[in-house]
């Protein structure tokens, strides 16, 4: 994700979170006006479990109305909606936000090829095999294609020359915007994000309070995409805009999800003046406001433009669907656009009253995840309380992409805890497996445990066909890989007890191994042949960080996990321990490159400056050999860093990204081929 920074602002770069969901409807138009009923709680249709999370189409706008209103009035206090301070993000990625300790870790899924098998280039590090995901640099192998700071860029990998440049988004006033993109043979998608931009719905942690004039209608704030053409010089070809946060996105094939969560339109006002707030009469106030908001503080509006012409729109209510409790504070909308067409279209949008902040895809179906640790989280830790076991627990929606049609809704289940990211779940002969962490998990005496869940998943229900209990008590969930029948848990506090789970009997799973060393590995990833990698960090007994390790595993034996080696950097950390698109496994070769930032002296007497550099390493039955280092030239400007972000392999030859070069590199001397400034 490239990082685009307000120059008025000077806003740092935020983190991001990664989440999102799909849903079934019908193609008609919206409504056009709305009456004003008064009615009960969103009502629970006889046909909805007990668990309340089927969904259902509202009858109509006035129902949809009057039962956003309901949901959000109970919901609302004297500071706005809940989960408004959410800033959605990718990124896949970031658990950190959502935990209440400080790192959180990042695991991959099961049946991910390692990138490059089978070709001569490497794609994206990603979740699944086959599901790619948005990043900051793409190949295909015939061209490598970057964003940065709001410019697209195209590298010839065979003249090792820049091609082509195109300013795809600019800079926005106050805070900040982050930029990934998709690719499909000449076309690629470049998703723009905006952080610390003012949104109606409630007060955002770190966002100005910037709202639009009273004679002016509120513009479309949310997350921009932008369809660019590569044939000869870049050209933007599609550009659609709408309200909200971008959550995540998948690609499979030329088909590419969207996922957005967007929040009601509606402005809560400030007291003036420096005495106590009022919060009484505050809440009253905004109660009044949720009772007279219409139906179009809900719906996302959108635009899309393309050949001159610009067309706008809205979600209608026809698209729109519910559980039988939610929250109205937020949406979720699902887009779905075909880079193979001459333009991005409506997005043929489908939208569903829910709070899901957590995607899985395998391709042909997609997980939406949601739990409400945001509303109980802050409360909780600020008086050192455990959850109510009726708040933690994560309510999961599948739902069938398996065509390029819109996502038809299937089913449904709630397991109990919490997850730590989307590679916590894991699709596997014809199972869902999910690993959550349940229990107090912050203090000084920490009452906490995880588990794994197994759903049968017979394409009309999840059905729990088994679960295994009291993994790392006191401790939480740092990461998870499940590869085929064997998942591999890590949880920590002050040591890192790696778990093997046998699941390969849903029914009974079962904890086969335990192996206890110092540090933690927050991303997981299988070599084959019973080996696995461990990206995260070194600590002592008493569960003090002390710099980047990376870890060789044996599992070839469930029962008896072993470390075989480790390579430590003192006071390291890498991308790679919380963003798996940062990590690069090449195994023509055996290749493991991940990006290292260490600080060095800036000279006597002066302060410690970060060093971002990629790590190249070796990897055999023995453990690491270590090839060097890769450098990039200084940064020509502030707004830019030579700290490596990303990896790849093209044709025998090492590319690396940084903000301000990309550089060849031979992997086996790694002497310089090229370096393009940018």
């Amino acid at each position: 994700m490239t990082r685009e920074r307000g120059t008025r602002s000077g806003a740092a770069v935020g983190t991001a979170l990664v989440a999102g969901l799909a849903l079934v409807g019908t193609l008609l138009s919206g409504c056009t006006s709305e009456p004003e009923p008064t009615v009960p709680p969103p009502p629970r249709d006889s046909g909805v479990p007990a668990d309340g999370l089927r969904l259902v189409a509202f009858d109509s706008c006035a129902s949809a109305l009057a039962g956003l209103r309901s949901a959000a009035k109970a919901h609302v206090g004297p500071y706005g909606l809940p989960g408004g301070a959410l800033t959605p993000a990718f990124q896949a990625n970031s658990g950190a936000e959502r935990a209440a300790d400080a790192d959180a870790g990042v695991a991959k899924r099961d049946n991910a090829a390692a990138p490059g098998a089978g070709s001569d280039y490497s794609g994206t590090n990603t979740h699944e095999a086959g599901v790619d995901e948005p990043d900051l640099v793409k190949t295909d192998g015939r061209r490598i294609v970057t964003v940065d700071r709001g410019i697209l860029r195209v590298i010839d990998p065979a003249s090792r020359r820049l091609t082509g440049t195109l300013k795809v988004s600019s800079i926005p006033d106050f805070g900040w915007a982050d930029s990934d993109l998709l690719l499909h043979g000449d076309r690629a998608l470049v998703l723009v994000r905006e952080h610390g931009v003012a949104r109606p719905g409630g007060i955002r942690r770190g966002e100005p309070d910037v709202p639009p004039a009273d004679d002016q209608p509120q513009a479309i704030v949310g997350p921009r995409l932008i369809l660019v053409d590569l044939t000869g010089a870049p050209k933007v070809i599609g550009d659609y805009r709408i309200d909200g946060g971008l959550i995540d996105a998948r690609q499979v094939g030329p088909t590419v999800r969207v996922v957005v969560r967007s929040w009601p339109r509606l402005d809560f006002p400030l007291e003036k003046g420096a005495g106590p707030v009022n919060e009484k009469k505050r809440l009253a106030a905004n109660r009044k406001i949720v009772e007279q908001a219409p139906i179009d503080a809900w719906l996302p509006r959108y635009q899309t433009s393309t050949g001159g012409q610009t067309s706008t729109g809205r979600v209608g209510c026809d698209r729109l669907s519910r559980p039988a409790v939610y929250s109205g504070a937020s949406l979720i909308t699902l887009l779905s656009f075909d880079l193979g067409a001459a333009s991005l279209g409506d997005g043929d949008p489908v939208s569903v009253a829910a709070d899901g902040d957590t995607v899985y895809s395998n391709g042909s179906r997609l997980y939406l995840a949601s739990d409400q640790r945001w509303r109980v989280l802050p409360a909780l830790t600020a008086s050192d309380r455990a959850p109510d076991p009726k708040d933690e627990q994560t309510h999961i929606y599948q739902f069938d992409i398996s065509g390029p049609d819109r996502p038809r809704y299937v089913t449904a289940a709630t397991v109990p805890g919490w997850l730590i990211n989307q590679y916590a779940m894991s699709e596997w002969d014809g199972h869902l497996r999910v690993a959550t962490t349940s229990g107090r998990t912050w203090g000084p005496n920490p009452r906490s445990s995880s588990a794994v869940y197994v759903l049968r998943a017979d394409g009309r229900t999840l059905t729990e066909a088994g679960r295994v209990t009291g993994l790392g008590k006191g401790e939480r969930i740092y990461s998870v890989r499940f590869a085929q029948g064997i998942g591999y848990v890590v949880t920590f506090r002050q040591t890192d007890p790696l778990y093997t789970v046998d699941l390969r009997d849903p029914r009974a799973p079962k904890v086969t191994g335990e192996l206890k060393i110092t540090g933690y590995s927050s991303y997981l990833h299988p070599l084959g042949d019973g080996r696995l990698i461990g990206i995260g960090q070194e600590a002592d007994q008493q569960g003090r960080t002390k710099g980047s390790q990376i870890s060789l595993f044996d599992v070839s034996d469930p029962t008896r996990p072993t470390r075989i080696a480790q390579h430590h950097v003192r006071y390291g950390h890498s991308e790679a321990e919380f963003d798996p698109h940062a990590f690069l496994y090449w195994p023509a070769t055996n290749t493991l490159v991940v990006p290292v930032t260490t600080y060095e002296q800036t000279g006597r007497g002066g302060g410690q400056l970060p060093i971002g550099r990629a790590l190249v390493l070796r990897v055999a039955d023995g453990g690491f050999t270590e090839t060097g280092v890769v450098e990039h030239p200084a940064a020509r400007s502030v707004d830019s860093s030579a700290t490596i972000r990303r990896s790849l392999m093209v044709d025998g030859v090492l590319w690396t990204v940084s903000d301000g070069a990309i550089k060849a590199t031979d992997p086996g001397t790694l002497g310089t081929l090229a370096v393009i400034r940018i």
